[in-house]
């Protein structure tokens, strides 16, 4: 591949970063449109047209193989039905907060979500932090105890955002499945329960998909586009650019929400509120730094690494002795700790 196509697939992969993530950043304009239907019947909306649109994007590219094999291995199955089970209480939580005036508290969970994948990859999968990480760690938990005097509360639409979506970042890289595979699976264990929810609605004559005239039909429906679409634009990005540049587009989409809290939807910011979204940001900062160095010096050890074997190879073909000595060690980059998580199932 050329200089000239390599720039252009990047630029094509950046404008489909820049498109995903701003679609999910510009989401809590979407729901309130979906009023007067409930939290609970706009979520079981999204589930079952989400199914639809995948299946016939599926059906047109021909890519049915995939299904055969998770039906054969049970723990895999298992592992998305909790990958199902998560991403409701996400999207559940998240549709209700915009549409109780809580955006603010929600593009937080979204900003402290790097800091509690860091933690769950502390505590459970047992990895190591550099010293910056603990620090940031650190910042991120005084946030919290700073937004939870000026909320009154502790922010718990944010910490059920950002560990929710931790979660499930941490069962779909065990599960392994591609990003419409893994939609179309999960929407598939999620689709007779909110097929059955909106039936038991209607007939309690609760739905409004019938009674609200054809263009909010039309809206519920789709739900199945504005969950979709925004996965193809990440999925084009994701195999053309580096998933370092992915981690830094990850915060258009809570700056954004954050944005439309204050200047859209009027909410309130007191001082501690600030003082508590400050700290968060001070701590993403240094996390994104610290990632940044490190992806920079793993990238060149590996060239380092490469020159050596390739000086190597050439001595052993020539007969000539090498000198470029053993090639170094290159060191392995922590999933949970090196990035932020740029998975985009969870996203609103």
């Amino acid at each position: 591949m050329t200089g000239t196509s390599k720039g252009g697939e990047g630029r094509i992969g950046l404008l489909n970063g820049f498109a995903a993530y701003g679609m999910w950043g510009l989401v809590p304009l979407f729901w309130p449109l979906l009023k007067p239907a409930g939290a609970a019947e706009i979520l079981a909306h999204r589930m079952v047209w989400s199914l639809a649109f995948v299946a016939v994007a599926l059906i047109v590219i021909r890519r049915w193989q995939w299904a055969g094999e998770l039906l054969r291995q049970p723990r895999r199955l298992a592992l998305v039905t909790v990958a199902a089970a998560v991403i409701t209480v996400n999207w559940g939580v998240y549709i209700w907060a915009v549409n109780s005036g809580h955006v603010v508290e929600a593009s937080l969970g979204y900003f402290i979500n790097p800091l509690v994948t860091i933690a769950i990859g502390v505590l459970l999968l047992k990895e190591r932090l550099r010293p910056v990480q603990w620090v940031a760690v650190g910042i991120g938990l005084a946030a919290v105890l700073v937004l939870t005097i000026g909320y009154g509360r502790p922010p718990w639409i944010s910490l059920c955002l950002a560990f929710s979506f931790a979660i499930y970042g941490l069962v779909k890289k065990k599960v392994n499945l591609g990003g419409v595979e893994s939609l179309a699976a999960e929407t598939a264990i999620q689709f007779l329960p909110a097929l059955a929810y909106l039936l038991w609605l209607a007939g309690h004559g609760g739905s409004t998909f019938t009674g609200e005239g054809l263009g909010h039909s039309a809206l519920l429906a789709s739900t199945g586009i504005v969950t979709a679409l925004p996965l193809v634009c990440f999925g084009a990005a994701a195999i053309r650019v580096p998933l370092s540049t992915l981690g830094l587009l990850q915060y258009m989409a809570p700056v954004f929400q954050f944005l439309l809290g204050i200047l859209y939807f009027g909410e309130a910011m007191p001082p501690e509120r600030w003082a508590g979204f400050a700290l968060v940001w001070l701590a993403l900062v240094l996390l994104t730094g610290d990632a940044w160095r490190s992806s920079v010096r793993t990238a060149r050890t590996a060239r380092t690494a490469r020159s050596a074997r390739t000086a190597l190879a050439l001595a052993a073909e020539t007969g000539t002795p090498g000198t470029a000595g053993p090639a170094p060690k290159v060191e392995s980059v922590p999933s949970a700790v090196e990035a932020p998580d740029v998975s985009p199932l969870a996203k609103p």
